[in-house]
């Protein structure tokens, strides 16, 4: 593949991305695709397969750039000394609302799973969120002594993050706010980190940011 080749399969990826993220796998055509990046339905093919090749790229693209991003904090835990680890379960908090909310394209691709989106694309899901999962709860279960369901706290957090960076909150004034506003961010990092602090009955006491 010559560089010229490689560049437009990343534009290709970074559009599919943007519109699969938007409108869904099934409604969202090749042709669309290959018109918002510029080429012909014949070329982008080429570069990239057909729409089911593509969104499977998408999605190998996305789940290699969350578990890129999740990599450090979750082996800061499995790490710590004890009373360390209190601090690096917050860590991870924080290195997952950020990579969320600087890359809501990614959350939005599974968003739309969770309504059905691509269902005849069955595979996804037990090749990159149980596993991702299963690592999180495995770093994370000594610190419990086996009390809470630590599947429904990492799903939690999950759903809560996935859904602020896509649709934010209401302000007082009726307006819907998210991650772009510091103070709605702030807001959103300190009850999510009061909410796993509680549940997980963590030593110590919470992050400043989470005040």
């Amino acid at each position: 593949m010559t560089s010229a080749d490689g560049g437009q399969r990343e534009l290709i990826l970074r559009v599919a991305t943007r519109l699969f993220a938007a409108l869904g796998y099934d409604a969202t055509s090749i042709s669309q695709i290959a018109e918002a990046a510029g080429m012909d339905v014949a070329t982008l093919t080429q570069r990239a397969g057909g729409k089911r090749e593509l969104y499977l790229a998408v999605m190998e693209r996305a789940h290699h750039a969350e578990l890129a991003g999740l990599e450090r904090s979750v082996g800061e835990i499995a790490a710590a000394a004890p009373g360390e680890a209190s601090a690096a379960v917050h860590h991870l908090i924080d290195d997952y609302i950020d990579f969320c909310a600087q890359n809501s394209e990614f959350p939005a691709l599974w968003m739309h799973r969770w309504l059905f989106d691509a269902s005849d694309v069955t595979e996804l899901d037990r090749q990159y969120v149980q596993p991702l999962v299963q690592y999180v709860t495995e770093a994370l279960e000594p610190l419990t002594r086996g009390s809470p369901d630590m599947k429904y706290v990492i799903w939690s957090v999950i759903w809560c993050t996935h859904a602020f960076s896509r649709g934010g909150v209401l302000d007082d004034e009726g307006n819907r706010v998210g991650p772009e506003d510091p103070e709605t961010l702030r807001r959103f990092r300190a009850y999510l980190h009061e909410m796993v602090h509680c549940v997980l009955t963590l030593p110590g006491d919470l992050p400043e940011n989470a005040i």
